[in-house]
């Protein structure tokens, strides 16, 4: 059987059509956010739909209970769905329901007080100093690396999202300032430090990047037909250049963010000047790079103390 969260996309009823345009229109999420809200609230309503052995509808979202959650997290739990998502979904499912009690005089929050199973810590991959350097020491010997250079360049320096690197705009790097201005999550706008580096990098691109220009087109990173460069691209040249600089495949465009989030952290310690500079809205979001940060700090214990890691010797 294919799993709850697997299935066709039902069809919505009218109030989660109506959440959906409020995202879009008053919320201006992401397209990929949007996307993400659409596939949570999808389950929802095929859960109710299976629940019930009838057609989903404005009148049952009305009706349902905790109970009634409960059940459907325990039923995609089962169908294979882990806690970490479900850990979201239930959040999608919470401010849907928040909306109608503000918009359309829902009764309650069913959600209430229903929490999900817990999954094991998954750290984030970042990358150690020196990884970093080796993957971003190369010689760019065409307008193609060059443009790749420039990309994780920046990625590194400055801490960006995929999606924020892909929809950056010639406008928003600032060569006086060194700064780049970054549209984040909720169209919540930050500027960004951006390195020498990096900033020499972007030269180089921009001075190739007219070539590629098929039309009036203000995006930063373009891709070889001259058109804005779609995030796969970019999270498929990422692992190919990092192929070919002898790292493993877990080099992906987020690993940069960790990294950058991570090494900064190690270097100043401010926990919030990072929380500014990587756009989280809660400083939750940005103490796992602490844990990150022990970690690398025990590994230099363990290969530097003279006592660490050494089994007592056993009496004779």
């Amino acid at each position: 059987m294919t799993p709850a969260h697997e299935q066709p996309a039902p069809v919505l009823p009218p109030l989660v059509q109506a959440y959906l345009a409020y995202l879009a229109t008053t919320r201006k999420l992401a397209p990929l956010t949007q996307a993400s809200y659409q596939r949570d609230l999808s389950a929802l309503v095929r859960c109710m739909a299976a629940h019930r052995s009838s057609p989903a509808d404005d009148q049952a979202l009305r009706q349902l209970k905790s109970h009634d959650i409960r059940h459907f997290v325990a039923r995609l739990h089962g169908g294979g769905l882990s806690g970490r998502s479900l850990a979201r979904m239930l959040s999608a499912w919470r401010g849907f329901f928040r909306y109608l009690i503000r918009h359309h005089q829902h009764p309650d929050d069913p959600c209430q007080g229903v929490r999900v199973p817990k999954s094991p810590k998954m750290l984030p991959h970042a990358l150690s100093p020196d990884e970093t350097a080796r993957l971003l020491t190369f010689d760019p010997t065409d307008a193609l690396a060059t443009r790749d250079l420039a990309m994780f360049e920046l990625f590194y320096s400055s801490g960006l999202r995929l999606t924020e690197l892909a929809q950056l705009q010639l406008a928003d790097i600032d060569f006086n300032e060194g700064t780049v201005r970054v549209a984040g999550k909720g169209n919540k706008t930050r500027i960004v430090p951006v390195g020498k580096l990096a900033l020499e990098a972007l030269q180089a691109w921009l001075a190739l990047r007219q070539g590629w220009q098929t039309a009036d087109d203000t995006t930063l990173f373009l891709s070889q037909r001259g058109r804005p460069i779609h995030p796969r691209t970019i999270a498929y040249r990422l692992q190919q250049r990092a192929r070919q600089q002898g790292l493993d495949d877990r080099v992906h465009p987020h690993a940069l963010r960790h990294s950058f989030a991570s090494h900064v952290l190690q270097s100043s310690g401010d926990l919030r000047a990072v929380q500014e500079m990587l756009g989280h809205a809660s400083i939750r979001s940005t103490q796992v790079y602490t844990h990150l940060d022990f970690q690398y700090l025990a590994k230099i214990y363990d290969q530097a103390h003279p006592r660490a890691k050494k089994k007592p010797e056993k009496p004779e």
